[in-house]
């Protein structure tokens, strides 16, 4: 004997739920409402109960109805879900790919990952935007962003480029053996800072620390400020005065001895370089397939 469809009406149901009207969740499903209240019938049938109050004028659903929609509406969109992310899985990478990327990324990420993708998926264009502005990363129509961590919006999915690395004050040595390295936060105030203006806000930058587990934030002063950290790191190695800046921001001016940390001890946390992206793309097989090729070339 076959057994039967326990899905068989499900679709209409949740239909008729959402428009309350058996004409209207018709038009949704391409059906005719003819074939659309049979289904409901079926159900309430199979069921032993009615799902709706009917009146000529208007549909209303019953208690059962109810704990019915409340049970079966979360699962029917983890189904659709699960039937969108196949479906995308089976479609080649193509069309063009939009990246807006800050300017840190160009040597750590984008240099050494693009000669791969490209070889990868040579019928996908990228189209990359060089800048630390993000803030129209939506409605400008882009699909990832390369970003800071700690700058990017809490409601993003993120994935990490590289090693986590830590937030410090840095200077010359020749800058150090004339003034000394501060040994505290507040030692600060005794010396030269540099300090940054934020290109996408206009603001100057605060330099964060964690001292005695409490945060504190420094308002730095110094005869100069600028809204470019490559100068301001060019700066720094002429020994004018100290910068707040990362690990990684300075990773070859530490290695080749130009610039040295202080207050490392002090730091507020580890951060990172992150590929960012809204949900409502995380499918597509474009960025899917970016997104592969990041954790292969990088080896994160």
């Amino acid at each position: 004997m076959n057994q039967p469809d326990s899905f068989d009406g499900l679709s209409a149901f949740l239909a008729i739920s959402k428009r309350m009207s058996i004409r209207q969740a018709a038009l949704d499903l391409g059906k005719t409402p003819g074939s659309v209240s049979q289904a409901l019938q079926r159900l309430e049938h199979r069921l032993g109960v009615a799902l709706f109050h009917r009146t000529t004028r208007k549909m209303a659903l019953t208690e059962a109805g109810t704990n019915l929609l409340l049970k079966v509406e979360p699962a029917a969109q983890v189904i659709a879900t699960g039937l969108e992310d196949a479906a995308q899985s089976a479609k080649a990478p193509s069309g063009t790919l939009r990246l807006i990327v800050e300017r840190l990324a160009l040597p750590h990420v984008i240099e050494p990952l693009l000669p791969a993708f490209r070889e990868a998926w040579p019928n996908l264009n990228v189209d990359i935007t060089v800048s630390n502005r993000h803030d129209h990363f939506v409605s400008e129509g882009y699909d990832a962003g390369i970003l800071i961590g700690s700058y990017i919006e809490q409601d993003m999915i993120a994935v990490r480029l590289s090693r986590p690395f830590q937030w410090a004050v840095f200077g010359s040595p020749a800058y150090f053996k004339a003034h000394g390295k501060p040994a505290v936060p507040s030692d600060l105030v005794r010396h030269e800072c540099i300090r940054f203006r934020r290109p996408e806000k206009g603001d100057i930058y605060r330099w964060e620390f964690v001292e005695n587990n409490e945060s504190v934030r420094i308002d730095p002063s110094g005869p100069f400020t600028v809204n470019d950290g490559e100068l301001m790191r060019r700066l720094a190695v002429q020994g004018v005065g100290l910068i707040y800046s990362s690990t990684f921001h300075t990773s070859r001016e530490l290695a080749d001895g130009t610039l040295e940390s202080a207050l490392l001890e002090y730091s507020p946390g580890n951060d990172g370089l992150y590929l960012y992206f809204s949900k409502a793309v995380r499918n597509q097989p474009k960025l899917r397939a970016f997104i592969d090729m990041c954790s292969r070339v990088l080896a994160i």
